[in-house]
């Protein structure tokens, strides 16, 4: 997946200094950009994800009518590093206030991650995600709760697709269900014998079940290679499995890195594949129960008082079916499969008890019309535990002020992105998908 560049050059030419530039360019961005053969300004743009400019002259201030003109997004990258050169901060400065929109990284990271997102905007135009459900949110488990969630309107579905381009696939979950369930346990022992994962007190049937849920949802996304995301109604629909797919959403991620949602909340697929794809960032989907909720989050989660901390209002628990939530291994300094903790899942299902590495951390969300997406960092300070609640092994967060932070949620289910996002965030997400970027 790479951005496909032109680059420019002024009305006096390209130079020694040009072509020696452009040439760096294509050799540091050789894994991020396919680099085309440069056109003056004026002359029309083909289809590519973003014009280049190797070098910036002040050529810029007679010809910024025509600079007006272009319709892609623009990269400066001036410097021997691929970055923007200092002395070319007042050429930017003056097309940004003549309206123009233009990338001005200011580290090599950040020009290569720029090129990613450029790309996956475009990748997204044939994209499709894949839900398992029925009947989402007008009966089965907790129907009074689930039948809230926009994620499973129309309307929603159909912004999705005029934003980003992104298809949404829905097949029966009943049928994969019942057709997990016909996989013999031999094919499942046959693929845990390649497996390499921590296991505690799994019975083998469970083991076999979560194998098999997986084999089945890996045989549909096998059907369609535009297939990038996945999820389940799995807790409201749960009666129609014996288990649950939180093994099969680490392995097909580890396998073939398919990005996944818990309840089949696409809002949350979303935002993670973003994030995910464009930053080269461990995203995850949680839960999140802030201080400030008081007895509301404590008695979701069945636990007596929250943690001894010295700021309550600044924190939150993030906890998920009983653990931190569904992580793959690759992101996690633990991982384990247990038994499932949920009353709402049947006797047979599994959860992961994963942390992801305490430290720095950005909440992050797409509001419900696309347009914003929330971007709050905090630290993960420790992880506690409630025996014998739907808390088991939950992640303490802090933020800098938590009264802020309850103002900018879009949703409960909240997006985790290991370490501190925020820069990366505004400067290349923000822009290249059109999005404003809020928080606290």
């Amino acid at each position: 997946m790479k951005a496909k560049l032109i680059p420019l050059y002024f009305k006096s030419g390209k130079d020694e200094d040009f072509e020696k530039q452009l040439q760096n360019l294509r050799n540091l961005l050789v894994d991020y950009a396919e680099i085309q053969d440069s056109i003056p300004i004026g002359k029309n743009i083909p289809d590519v994800d973003a014009v280049i400019f190797p070098q910036l002259l002040g050529d810029a201030f007679k010809q910024i009518n025509e600079i007006k003109k272009i319709k892609v997004p623009i990269i400066i990258a001036t410097s021997d590093f691929g970055t923007v050169n200092m002395w070319d901060w007042e050429i930017v400065a003056f097309m940004q206030s003549e309206g123009i929109k233009v990338f001005a990284p200011y580290n090599s990271e950040l020009t290569k991650k720029i090129c990613k997102s450029l790309a996956l905007k475009k990748e997204m135009e044939k994209t499709k995600f894949l839900v398992f459900q029925d009947n989402p949110g007008t009966g089965g488990m907790q129907a009074e709760i689930f039948k809230r969630f926009y994620w499973w309107e129309d309307q929603y579905i159909n912004r999705v697709k005029d934003k980003f381009g992104i298809s949404l696939i829905k097949k029966s979950f009943k049928e994969l269900g019942s057709k997990a369930k016909e996989i013999p346990d031999s094919e499942a022992r046959k693929i845990l014998k390649n497996l390499n994962i921590k296991i505690e007190d799994v019975s083998e049937r469970a083991l076999n079940s979560a194998i098999k849920i997986y084999i089945a949802v890996k045989e549909e996304i096998g059907k369609d290679s535009e297939i990038k995301g996945v999820g389940i109604n799995c807790l409201n629909e749960s009666f129609y499995s014996d288990t649950t797919p939180c093994l099969a959403w680490n392995l097909l991620y580890e396998e073939k890195k398919i990005m996944w949602a818990c309840e089949a909340d696409i809002s949350s697929l979303l935002t993670n594949y973003i994030i995910n794809k464009s930053l080269d960032a461990p995203a995850m989907m949680s839960n999140i129960y802030p201080f400030l909720m008081g007895l509301a989050a404590l008695k979701h989660e069945k636990i007596d008082k929250f943690p001894e901390v010295k700021d309550p209002q600044n924190y939150s628990l993030i906890v998920h079916c009983g653990y931190f939530g569904v992580v793959p291994q690759s992101f996690c300094s633990s991982w384990v499969l247990k038994p499932k903790v949920l009353a709402i899942v049947d006797d047979n299902a599994t959860a992961i008890d994963a942390r992801m590495p305490e430290g720095d951390i950005t909440l992050t969300k797409l509001d419900p019309t696309l347009t914003k997406l929330m971007a709050v960092e905090g630290i993960i300070e420790r992880y506690v535990q409630y025996p014998g609640t739907d808390c088991r092994n939950g992640a303490l967060v802090k933020v800098a002020n938590g009264y802020k932070l309850m103002n900018a949620f879009y949703s409960h289910h909240n997006c985790i992105v290991e370490g501190k996002r925020l820069v990366e965030i505004e400067n290349i997400i923000s822009k290249v998908f059109d999005i404003q970027i809020t928080g606290i």
